[in-house]
């Protein structure tokens, strides 16, 4: 069966583009990738062999005016669907547009999370601290949510089916008002858990792998690591390393976290690894350090797991679904205090992390990409089924054998 995919952006190392990456490698499925933006050189290298058709370009800035002229840009354009059997659209925010000009097809939503500005209060929260929660900038984006608001609910009718990556995604789109809770499935992106195993080598290192960008909360996790070594200098021999893609709007937030860890030698950045270079930083470490202050998912967790180690995150969004707290990780608050401690504990106790490095692996199992992939496969199914179902159902007109 011909699907075609949209999604807006296709230039990451981030969740999106791994979940799209694993989804047509696995599928049984015929993809063909349609973005408004493709960048093969710095996303992940087996894009590169898919079938991409990039549409005039739109920005990936967040400001206000970007944001409107790339959805205003998304919601009137034509895709290229000819052939095509159904239509998938990854939805992070503004994707959700293209439905109002192509929704003759069966359009499948996989929903990675409603827009954070207008559909998340603690995105909404952490946005206004840090860029200075003045009157004019509040006025702002609330008048911004509440008009994206109604354009989004608009769009959301559209859809044939809605996945959430996450209860946590589930439950900020039933608070939209998008959808009822009913019209959502929820399907977990995941792993490989065949393709690596535990290497049973914990190095005196903590390690943040991931995007480089500000909703990642990196500076939890800095604040946490030197609060650790200033309480406790004998576990001087432990590093952190702070390993993801960055991209050019977050370079100065880079920039920041650099200073910011200015003063402990021990932290380390390391900028754009590939994949055989990330999986070999999990196999040496102690434990995971994931401080996003809300995640939509988070495919974090479930690396670390896969790896046989342990992972300290915020008690919030999508790690909330997969750390049993206490078992294979610790789920504290977003206070560096909190999250030291915790290290702290792991650093003191080896076998702490190998029991509970034992229970992630055990535990990894169920967040499976054969999973997911089934599931986004059946559901293609029986979309189109339902499609030629009604087709074959529908009364011919009077002169639907005429020949002119």
């Amino acid at each position: 069966m011909k699907v075609a995919l949209y999604y807006p952006w296709l230039y990451l190392r981030s969740g999106g583009e791994r979940t799209i990456s694993e989804l047509i490698a696995r599928s049984r499925h015929d993809w063909t990738l349609i973005t408004n933006r493709f960048e093969p050189e710095s996303t992940f290298p087996s894009l590169s062999q898919a079938k991409v058709i990039e549409l005039p370009r739109v920005s990936v800035q967040r400001s206000f005016s970007h944001v409107a002229r790339a959805a205003w840009r998304i919601g009137r354009q034509k895709l290229p669907l000819q052939g095509q059997q159904a239509l998938v659209v990854f939805c992070e925010g503004l994707g959700d547009f293209v439905t109002f000009r192509n929704s003759h097809l069966p359009v499948i939503c996989l929903c990675l999370t409603p827009l954070r500005a207008s559909f998340d209060p603690h995105y909404q929260e952490v946005y206004l601290k840090m860029k200075g929660a003045g009157l004019l900038r509040r006025l702002l984006l609330n008048a911004f949510g509440a008009a994206f608001r109604v354009a989004d609910r608009i769009a959301w009718r559209k859809y044939t089916k809605v996945f959430a990556i996450s209860g946590e995604v589930r439950n900020r789109i039933v608070a939209g008002k998008l959808r009822a809770p009913k019209e959502i499935d929820v399907i977990y992106p995941g792993v490989d858990p065949a393709a690596h195993q535990p290497t049973g080598t914990y190095l005196p290192e903590f390690l943040i792998p991931g995007r480089i960008m500000w909703t990642k909360n990196l500076e939890l996790g800095i604040d946490a690591f030197m609060n650790l070594m200033q309480r406790r200098p004998d576990l001087s021999r432990f590093r952190l390393i702070i390993a993801g893609f960055v991209d050019v709007k977050s370079r100065p937030y880079l920039a920041a976290l650099r200073e910011r860890a200015s003063s402990c030698p021990q932290v380390e950045f390391i900028e754009a690894p590939s994949d055989e270079e990330l999986f070999a930083l999990y196999g040496r470490v102690s434990a995971i350090v994931y401080p996003p202050f809300n995640e939509d998912w988070g495919l974090v967790p479930i690396e670390a797991m896969m790896f046989g180690k342990p992972v300290v995150a915020v008690n919030r969004g999508g790690p909330t679904e997969t750390i049993v707290n206490g078992r294979n990780g610790f789920l504290t608050e977003p206070d560096p205090q909190a999250f030291s401690v915790a290290m702290e504990r792991f650093a003191d106790d080896p076998e702490l992390v190998r029991e509970m490095g034992k229970h992630g692996r055990e535990h990894v199992n169920r967040f499976d990409w054969r999973f997911f992939v089934e599931a986004m496969d059946n559901c293609i199914d029986r979309a189109v089924e339902g499609v030629s179902e009604r087709s074959a159902d529908e009364p011919k007109s009077a002169d639907s054998g005429f020949a002119y």
